[in-house]
């Protein structure tokens, strides 16, 4: 069939052509924007899931929402190498100078360019090659202590203040949020209950695998009672079956009954997995409808695709000895297992694998479903750890 049709889009955050199975976290959206945009209270929410169920999809589609909605949106990543003010100042600052508009000079806004750059000064973080402007002088005594527990509050505070005063809302969306090292999380925790208090126009919504749960609730016993932690997952049938069909019936072609069956007994309904399986399905198949065969046939580049992208990319940031333990896990399938377990595969104390679980935690390669128990972030992630093994 012709590629240049084809309506998959596999890729990390790739808008798929069908967002099939997250109507319900996308109303949430809506309701959560009109009433904070109106000055009601309303609950910050933190997605939570998987790889590859879809989550940096969702904040983009979010974000979308929110400017439609007459929001000043922007959304940031965490990566493991930056703080959280070194990620979030820059975004900031292209907040404020959103609001700062020329036809209308705004001595609320002109204020919070100046805390925010009494906040930068403080904590020595460079906003970039473009800074602030020789007219700007950082304000004093707010939000310049140095003490990110005090100092973030404030900013944001300001922040909402400033979008009140132009009478419009902010949207401030974080992927990967399980990077956040604890206490600047407390700090950006503290900073939203400052919001809820005020009941500004400021929401944060954000991202991350599952132990970010327990990083709220570790880092601020109230993180509960201010975040909602929707769960993110695989598909169910039906939408499963709707995202990988409804693409194809918009370009005029189809699947055949038993091909369907096949795409999701190896998708296991994880959508990034669909539209890797559906984009190699259709540059495999001659003609429609796709057939099981040419699913069969697709399998191969599919899974060669995976291993060396969405797979190996996390594999290989791995030392030595984190990829013994991931070997061992994959071992005994795809989990959760108990550290026991894990540990007697190793043929070693549990004791001594304490600090590699607890390294691949804060990799983002394992998680805790429960007291003692580990299992893998990425779904299918043994199979791969199998194929890599078969290898040496």
């Amino acid at each position: 069939m012709d590629p240049v049709t084809n309506p998959y889009a596999p890729g990390a955050g790739s808008q798929p052509p069908e967002l099939a199975g997250r109507d319900e976290v996308l109303e949430r959206t809506r309701i959560t924007l009109a009433r904070i945009k109106q000055g009601r209270p309303a609950k910050s929410f933190m997605l939570v899931g998987l790889r590859g169920v879809g989550k940096t999809v969702l904040l983009n589609k979010i974000q979308t929402i929110a400017e439609e909605s007459g929001y000043i949106a922007a959304m940031v990543e965490t990566p493991e190498s930056k703080t959280l003010p070194e990620v979030l100042l820059p975004c900031l600052r292209r907040i404020l100078l959103q609001l700062d508009t020329k036809e209308r000079v705004n001595e609320v806004v002109k204020r919070s360019l100046m805390i925010l750059k009494g906040f930068a000064n403080a904590l020595k973080v460079s906003v970039g090659e473009v800074e602030f402007g020789l007219a700007i002088e950082p304000a004093h005594g707010i939000a310049d202590s140095g003490d990110l527990d005090a100092d973030l509050p404030d900013l944001f505070e300001a922040i909402g203040q400033a979008a009140r005063s132009r009478g419009t809302a902010v949207a401030l969306i974080i992927d990967e949020v399980q990077y956040i090292p604890e206490a600047e999380f407390s700090a950006l925790i503290m900073a939203v209950h400052r919001l809820s208090q005020r009941q500004l126009p400021l929401v944060v919504i954000g991202a991350g695998l599952p132990q970010l749960v327990g990083l709220a609730g570790k880092s601020k016993s109230y993180a509960e009672r201010l975040f909602d932690y929707p769960q993110i997952g695989a598909l169910n049938e039906a939408d499963a079956r709707a995202a990988l069909l409804e693409p194809a019936i918009r370009e005029g072609a189809g699947y055949d009954d038993a091909a369907i069956a096949r795409v999701l007994e190896l998708t296991k309904g994880y959508p990034y997995f669909i539209q890797e399986w559906g984009y190699h399905g259709w540059n495999t198949a001659a003609a429609s409808p796709i057939t099981a065969e040419d699913i069969d046939r697709a399998t191969r580049t599919a899974v060669a695709n995976l291993d060396e992208s969405f797979f190996r990319v996390r594999f290989d940031r791995l030392t030595p000895r984190e990829k013994s333990y991931m070997f061992a896990m994959a071992a005994l399938g795809p989990g959760p297992h108990r550290s026991g377990d894990i540990a007697a595969k190793l043929n070693v104390a549990v004791e001594s694998v304490a600090p590699l679980r607890s390294s691949l935690i804060k990799k983002g390669m394992v998680y805790s479903p429960a007291h003692g128990d580990t299992a893998f972030t990425v779904p299918m992630f043994d199979e791969f750890l199998g194929r890599q093994q078969s290898l040496q």
